[in-house]
């Protein structure tokens, strides 16, 4: 009998590596933010440019910055995801986010999507996805935020569905304070702005009655659940 895993165990995701590409399997919602994520990054201002993939997965970002310019890097633990992801034109590179093997300022963006909710560590994670970043640079989060409300529904109810994949994928102990996520992105120069996201329940209803083969995320006026964040870091000392 296999063992069982713990609450956020990196290993979930290597049991689960063949589903990462299943635009209806466990990780369908990670499209669907991967589309959203992608939204935010501007095309490279320059040729050469670098971005940076913490918490990769199998590469869901990629076919979202075509034509954009970047050297696609991602970091991820896992390394049954990390062949997928390379299948995907991402040069991968197996670490922890919080210890990237990637000299400073060598990125024009650095995307965290989904991964900062499974990180032990978040000053951590976030001084190094600072430090990765260039004057200038543009940072890139979603993440589930740290209250009763995002628990509830991204934990307790979303993990409870039926379905393969569906359980043990976060700890509520490392939901995103909102307040620590910013405070620590200014004090390595990067001011953030957050917007709360969902997915659009029209497309979620025609994406369940298969008429729709993905489901757009929309803005929300609270970001107490799940949001996005981004910010540029200063051009000068901070």
């Amino acid at each position: 009998m296999a063992r069982s895993l713990a609450r956020n165990d990196p290993a979930l995701y290597d049991r689960l590596a063949d589903q990462w590409w299943r635009p209806r399997g466990p990780f369908a919602m990670l499209h669907w933010l991967a589309a959203a994520r992608g939204a935010l990054v501007p095309r490279a201002e320059r040729p050469g440019a670098v971005l940076v993939d913490l918490g990769c997965g199998a590469g869901l970002l990629a076919p979202h910055l075509e034509g954009k310019g970047y050297l696609h890097i991602g970091a991820d633990l896992s390394l049954p995801s990390l062949r997928r992801a390379a299948e995907h034109g991402v040069q991968a590179v197996r670490c922890d986010v919080g210890a990237v093997p990637l000299v400073d300022g060598c990125a024009d963006v650095v995307v965290a999507g989904e991964i900062l909710e499974h990180v032990p560590d978040l000053p951590r994670a976030l001084a190094e996805a600072c430090r990765l970043l260039r004057p200038g640079g543009l940072l890139v989060i979603d993440t589930l935020a740290d209250t009763a409300l995002c628990r509830w529904l991204a934990i307790d109810l979303a993990e409870r569905l039926p379905g393969p994949g569906r359980h043990g994928f976060h700890d509520p102990a490392l939901l995103v304070d909102r307040e620590v996520l910013v405070e620590e992105c200014a004090a390595h120069g990067v001011r953030l702005k957050l917007c709360g996201i969902r997915p659009s329940l029209i497309d979620l209803l025609a994406w369940s009655l298969h008429r729709r083969k993905s489901v757009r995320m929309v803005p929300v006026p609270t970001t107490a659940v799940l949001f996005q964040a981004w910010g540029r870091k200063a051009n000068r000392p901070y």
